[in-house]
């Protein structure tokens, strides 16, 4: 599980076995949990966070999208979509 990205508490991260997947980011904080798609930036899961806090998740996905986007592809490379 690579660590792409980490701000306070939180973790954004990618799962080794999904490069079939969309480009995507998972989210943790503690035991709390989100998955983000990358392209248009969209939540596809949540585990605990409140909706305020998905909206600053959110707001930090899109921020952040290009180096999330080059950081897949760098490491997925031809096997990430």
């Amino acid at each position: 599980m690579p660590t792409v990205l980490r701000d306070g508490p939180y973790r954004y991260y990618f799962f080794s076995h999904e490069p079939n997947e969309p480009g995507h980011v998972h989210v943790d904080r503690g035991a709390l949990s989100a998955k983000f798609w990358l392209e248009p930036v969209s939540l596809a899961r949540n585990f605990g966070f409140s909706p305020q806090e998905l909206r600053r998740l959110h707001e930090f996905v899109e921020t952040h999208k290009a180096h999330l986007k080059e950081a897949w592809h760098g490491y997925f490379g031809a096997r990430g979509r």
